[in-house]
C-alpha cells in the first residue's frame, strides 16, 4: 500500500489521480488532499477518500473546511505553510504535485527535503528553479516520476537505454487551437477562441499556454533538467493528432516513440506505479482509427513564445523564473479580457528585460524574482 499526498486534488490532474487511486485501492491510499480554493469539492473528496489530512491553501476558507470535516474525524489545516509542513508526514510515501504554476515550487522542495518520491505534474517547479531542484534531488533519496504526457513519454523511451546514446529529445506539440490561423487572425483571438483546444481537456491556464506554445517552451526547459540533456539536443515538433506524446532519437538513427490516446490517466498511473504498468487505466489506442500521423515544424513567427525555452536556458540564472511569473500574470489578464492574445508574449519579454538578473540564485532569490516580475508584469498590463 502506497500512501499518496495529492496537491491540487480538485484540478484536472488531481481528480484523475484520485480516480486511479479509487480504482486501485488495493495499491494506493490518498492520505493528504490539498486544494487552492475549491473548498466544496475538497470537502466532498475528503469525505469520499478519508485522508489523514485535508488542506486548503486559502486561509480564509479554512473555517468552512474545518467545520465540515470535524464531525468525520478528518484533520484539517489552511495556508501555504501548512502544505509545506505536511510534506514530511510519516503517512506520505509519494507526493503528486498537480498544482498549477509557481505555487507548486515550495511544497515540492519540502517533499524532496523530506525524502518523498515525487509524481511531478507541476512543470513550473523545474522551469522556475530547475538547477536548484536537481541539486536538492542529488542529495535526497527522492525519485521523480514525470506526469506530463510529454515527459512521461520520454521517460518511458529512455528506460533501459544508455543516455550517452541519445542524440535528441523530440517533444511533440498539438499546435493548439490556432495551428492553422494566420498571424493577423491570431492577434485578434479571444479567450473563448484560445480555450477551444482540439485534442485535450485541461484547465484554463494550461489551455492558454498551449495556444501560445508557452507550454512547449516550459516543457523543453523541464526536459533539460529532468533528463540532464543539453538544450541544443531538445526540440519540439508539431503533431496535430496528439497520439505520439514524445520521442527519443538515438545516435544510431533509431527513434523510439510512446503512443497513446490524448488523455492523462496513463502517465499518472505510470508515475504512481513507479513504472509498473497497471490494467484498467486508459482507453486503448486504435491504429486503425488513427491511421494518419503527421508532423510539421513549429512556426516561430506566429508562435514566438516557443523561443522562450532556449532564451531562458542560454541566459540562465533567474530568467526562467521571471518568464513564468510574467506569463502567469499575463494569462490571467487575458482570461479577464484585459489584454490581447499577442500581448502575452510582449509582456513576458518586457518583464524579463526589466527584472533584475541573478546569475546563481538560491531559493530566496527565486521568491524575490517571482514577486518582482509579477509587479512588473502587472504594471505593464
Amino acid at each position: 500500500m502506497k500512501n499518496i499526498a495529492v496537491l491540487g486534488s480538485t484540478g484536472s490532474i488531481g481528480t484523475q489521480t484520485l480516480d486511479i487511486i479509487g480504482r486501485h485501492s488495493d495499491r494506493f491510499r490518498a492520505t493528504i488532499l490539498v486544494a487552492g480554493s475549491r473548498v466544496d469539492k475538497l470537502i466532498a473528496q475528503a469525505l469520499q477518500f478519508r485522508p489523514e489530512l485535508a488542506i486548503i491553501a486559502r486561509e480564509d476558507l479554512y473555517p468552512q473546511l474545518r467545520d465540515a470535516l470535524a464531525p468525520a474525524g478528518i484533520a484539517t489545516a489552511g495556508g501555504p505553510q501548512a502544505i509545506c509542513d505536511a510534506m514530511s508526514a510519516s503517512y506520505v510515501d509519494m507526493v503528486v504535485t498537480a498544482t498549477v504554476g509557481y505555487s507548486g515550487l515550495a511544497p515540492t522542495i519540502a517533499a524532496i527535503r523530506a525524502g518523498k518520491d515525487i509524481a511531478l505534474a507541476n512543470k513550473e517547479t523545474m522551469v522556475v528553479a530547475g538547477g536548484y531542484v536537481t541539486g536538492l534531488l542529488a542529495a535526497s533519496p527522492s525519485r521523480v516520476y514525470p506526469v506530463d504526457s510529454e515527459h512521461s513519454a520520454i521517460y518511458q523511451c529512455l528506460r533501459g537505454e544508455d543516455k550517452d546514446a541519445v542524440k535528441r529529445l523530440i517533444i511533440t506539440a498539438s499546435g493548439g487551437p490556432f495551428r492553422t490561423w494566420s498571424k493577423e487572425r491570431i492577434d485578434k483571438a479571444t479567450a473563448a477562441d484560445a480555450l477551444r483546444h482540439p485534442n485535450w481537456h485541461m484547465g484554463a491556464k494550461i489551455t492558454i499556454d498551449s495556444a501560445t506554445m508557452v507550454n512547449k517552451a516550459f516543457e523543453i526547459i523541464e526536459a533539460r533538467w529532468l533528463f540532464g540533456i543539453e538544450p541544443r539536443r531538445i526540440s519540439a515538433i508539431v503533431h496535430p493528432q496528439s497520439i505520439i506524446h514524445s520521442m527519443v532519437e538515438f545516435r544510431d538513427g533509431a527513434i523510439k516513440a510512446q503512443m497513446g490516446v490524448p488523455e492523462m490517466t496513463l502517465p499518472i498511473a505510470y508515475a504512481l506505479g513507479e513504472t509498473t504498468r497497471m490494467s484498467d487505466v486508459s482507453d486503448f489506442c486504435s491504429l486503425a482509427l488513427h491511421n494518419s500521423l503527421t508532423f510539421e515544424e513549429p512556426d516561430r513567427e506566429r508562435f514566438p513564445a516557443i523561443g522562450l525555452a532556449h532564451m531562458s536556458l542560454e541566459r540562465g540564472g533567474n530568467v526562467a523564473c521571471a518568464v513564468n511569473a510574467a506569463n502567469e500574470i499575463a494569462v490571467a489578464a487575458f482570461l479577464r479580457g484585459e489584454t490581447g492574445f499577442s500581448d502575452i508574449y510582449r509582456i513576458i519579454m518586457d518583464t524579463v528585460e526589466r527584472t533584475a538578473y541573478i546569475a546563481d540564485p538560491g531559493y530566496e532569490d527565486f521568491v524575490a524574482t517571482n514577486d518582482e516580475a509579477r509587479r512588473i508584469a502587472t504594471s505593464l498590463i
